[in-house]
Protein backbone atom coordinates (compact mmCIF):
# COMPACT_ATOMS: atom_id res chain seq x y z
CA UNK A 1 0.00 0.00 0.00
CA UNK A 2 2.91 2.33 0.85
CA UNK A 3 4.42 1.74 -2.56
CA UNK A 4 0.77 2.69 -4.09
CA UNK A 5 0.57 5.74 -2.20
CA UNK A 6 4.21 6.22 -2.98
CA UNK A 7 4.10 5.85 -6.64
CA UNK A 8 0.93 8.21 -6.61
CA UNK A 9 3.21 11.13 -5.28
CA UNK A 10 5.99 10.75 -7.57
CA UNK A 11 2.94 11.12 -10.57
CA UNK A 12 1.88 14.14 -8.95
CA UNK A 13 5.56 15.58 -8.61
CA UNK A 14 5.50 15.01 -12.43
CA UNK A 15 2.60 17.15 -13.02
CA UNK A 16 0.33 14.53 -14.89
CA UNK A 17 -2.81 16.03 -15.12
CA UNK A 18 -4.56 12.24 -16.50
CA UNK A 19 -7.97 11.64 -14.54
CA UNK A 20 -8.24 8.32 -14.30
CA UNK A 21 -11.00 6.59 -13.55
CA UNK A 22 -12.92 9.79 -13.75
CA UNK A 23 -10.66 11.15 -10.58
CA UNK A 24 -9.08 14.15 -10.18
CA UNK A 25 -5.36 12.69 -8.74
CA UNK A 26 -3.54 15.69 -8.94
CA UNK A 27 -6.17 18.14 -7.12
CA UNK A 28 -7.14 14.98 -4.70
CA UNK A 29 -5.87 14.94 -0.96
CA UNK A 30 -4.06 12.65 0.43
CA UNK A 31 -6.35 11.60 2.45
CA UNK A 32 -9.08 11.09 -0.57
CA UNK A 33 -6.71 9.43 -2.73
CA UNK A 34 -5.84 6.74 0.29
CA UNK A 35 -9.69 6.04 0.42
CA UNK A 36 -10.39 5.71 -3.23
CA UNK A 37 -7.37 3.85 -4.28
CA UNK A 38 -8.19 1.29 -0.86
CA UNK A 39 -11.99 1.31 -2.18
CA UNK A 40 -10.45 -0.63 -5.13
CA UNK A 41 -10.43 -4.16 -5.70
CA UNK A 42 -6.46 -5.57 -6.17
CA UNK A 43 -7.31 -5.92 -9.48
CA UNK A 44 -8.09 -2.60 -10.20
CA UNK A 45 -5.38 -1.08 -8.44
CA UNK A 46 -2.77 -3.14 -10.65
CA UNK A 47 -4.53 -1.38 -13.59
CA UNK A 48 -4.65 1.87 -12.11
CA UNK A 49 -0.98 1.34 -11.23
CA UNK A 50 -0.43 0.46 -14.71
CA UNK A 51 -2.21 3.54 -16.26
CA UNK A 52 -0.19 5.86 -13.81
CA UNK A 53 3.16 4.35 -15.16
CA UNK A 54 1.95 4.90 -18.85
CA UNK A 55 1.40 7.72 -18.41
CA UNK A 56 4.20 8.77 -16.46
CA UNK A 57 6.45 7.58 -19.48
CA UNK A 58 4.64 9.11 -21.82
CA UNK A 59 5.11 12.27 -20.48
CA UNK A 60 8.80 11.91 -19.63
CA UNK A 61 9.48 10.93 -22.84
CA UNK A 62 7.19 12.96 -24.47
CA UNK A 63 5.36 10.48 -27.21
CA UNK A 64 3.81 12.40 -29.83
CA UNK A 65 -0.30 11.76 -29.40
CA UNK A 66 -0.08 9.89 -32.52
CA UNK A 67 2.61 7.37 -31.19
CA UNK A 68 0.92 7.05 -27.63
CA UNK A 69 -1.55 3.84 -28.57
CA UNK A 70 1.72 1.83 -30.21
CA UNK A 71 4.16 2.84 -28.04
CA UNK A 72 1.77 2.25 -24.89
CA UNK A 73 0.86 -1.31 -26.49
CA UNK A 74 5.16 -1.92 -27.22
CA UNK A 75 5.83 -1.03 -23.71
CA UNK A 76 3.28 -2.93 -22.03
CA UNK A 77 4.60 -6.24 -24.32
CA UNK A 78 8.20 -5.81 -22.79
CA UNK A 79 7.29 -5.43 -19.32
CA UNK A 80 4.63 -7.84 -19.38
CA UNK A 81 7.35 -10.54 -21.02
CA UNK A 82 10.95 -8.91 -18.48
CA UNK A 83 7.74 -10.17 -15.44
CA UNK A 84 7.67 -13.35 -17.12
CA UNK A 85 11.43 -14.19 -16.91
CA UNK A 86 11.88 -12.88 -13.50
CA UNK A 87 8.91 -15.24 -12.58
CA UNK A 88 11.38 -18.37 -13.54
CA UNK A 89 13.65 -17.75 -10.44
CA UNK A 90 12.75 -18.46 -7.06
CA UNK A 91 14.61 -16.52 -5.06
CA UNK A 92 12.65 -17.21 -2.03
CA UNK A 93 15.15 -19.60 -0.15
CA UNK A 94 18.38 -19.01 2.04
CA UNK A 95 21.61 -19.26 0.20
CA UNK A 96 23.24 -20.37 3.93
CA UNK A 97 21.20 -23.27 3.89
CA UNK A 98 22.32 -24.76 0.33
CA UNK A 99 25.21 -26.79 -0.66
CA UNK A 100 27.93 -26.08 -2.79
CA UNK A 101 26.64 -27.78 -5.53
CA UNK A 102 22.88 -26.46 -4.94
CA UNK A 103 24.48 -22.88 -4.75
CA UNK A 104 26.46 -23.02 -7.90
CA UNK A 105 23.13 -24.40 -9.88
CA UNK A 106 21.34 -20.95 -8.23
CA UNK A 107 24.05 -18.97 -8.75
CA UNK A 108 24.07 -20.00 -12.69
CA UNK A 109 20.22 -19.52 -12.97
CA UNK A 110 20.49 -16.29 -11.82
CA UNK A 111 23.02 -15.89 -14.92
CA UNK A 112 20.85 -17.65 -17.56
CA UNK A 113 17.78 -15.30 -15.93
CA UNK A 114 20.09 -11.97 -16.31
CA UNK A 115 20.90 -13.15 -19.75
CA UNK A 116 17.18 -13.75 -20.89
CA UNK A 117 15.94 -10.05 -18.79
CA UNK A 118 18.71 -8.62 -21.22
CA UNK A 119 18.16 -10.05 -24.69
CA UNK A 120 14.30 -9.25 -23.62
CA UNK A 121 15.30 -5.89 -23.64
CA UNK A 122 17.27 -5.58 -26.89
CA UNK A 123 14.78 -7.37 -28.48
CA UNK A 124 12.08 -4.45 -27.18
CA UNK A 125 14.51 -1.43 -27.67
CA UNK A 126 14.59 -2.49 -31.33
CA UNK A 127 10.54 -2.92 -31.31
CA UNK A 128 10.43 0.72 -29.65
CA UNK A 129 12.57 2.09 -31.96
CA UNK A 130 10.29 1.14 -34.67
CA UNK A 131 7.91 3.66 -32.67
CA UNK A 132 10.12 6.41 -30.85
CA UNK A 133 14.07 7.39 -31.39
CA UNK A 134 16.93 5.82 -29.95
CA UNK A 135 17.26 8.62 -27.53
CA UNK A 136 14.15 8.41 -26.18
CA UNK A 137 14.09 4.58 -25.40
CA UNK A 138 17.92 5.34 -23.91
CA UNK A 139 15.75 7.76 -21.80
CA UNK A 140 12.90 5.22 -20.87
CA UNK A 141 15.70 2.58 -19.68
CA UNK A 142 17.31 5.81 -17.51
CA UNK A 143 13.99 6.27 -16.37
CA UNK A 144 13.56 2.85 -14.97
CA UNK A 145 16.49 2.81 -13.22
CA UNK A 146 15.75 5.96 -11.65
CA UNK A 147 12.23 4.87 -10.71
CA UNK A 148 13.39 1.33 -9.38
CA UNK A 149 16.30 3.18 -7.12
CA UNK A 150 14.05 5.28 -5.79
CA UNK A 151 11.58 2.72 -4.27
CA UNK A 152 14.56 0.40 -3.08
CA UNK A 153 15.51 4.03 -0.93
CA UNK A 154 12.00 3.72 0.09
CA UNK A 155 11.84 -0.27 0.66
CA UNK A 156 13.13 -1.48 4.20
CA UNK A 157 16.17 -3.99 4.21
CA UNK A 158 15.26 -6.03 7.08
CA UNK A 159 12.45 -7.78 5.99
CA UNK A 160 9.04 -5.68 7.21
CA UNK A 161 7.36 -3.41 5.19
CA UNK A 162 7.29 -0.71 7.93
CA UNK A 163 9.49 1.54 6.59
CA UNK A 164 13.15 1.98 6.01
CA UNK A 165 13.79 4.18 9.38
CA UNK A 166 14.39 2.19 12.31
CA UNK A 167 11.72 3.29 15.11
CA UNK A 168 12.51 4.83 18.48
CA UNK A 169 10.73 3.30 20.96
CA UNK A 170 8.94 5.38 23.87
Amino acid sequence: MKKIIFILFIISGFGLNAQIKNYDWKNMSREKRKEVINSFSPEQRKELLKEFRNNMVIDILQIAPEDKTEFTTVYNEYLDNQKKIQNQFDSNFDPEKLSEEEAKVRLQQSFDLGQKLLDNKKKYAEKMQTVIPCQKVLKLFQSEVMMRDKMNEKKPHNGNNKGSKPRQNP
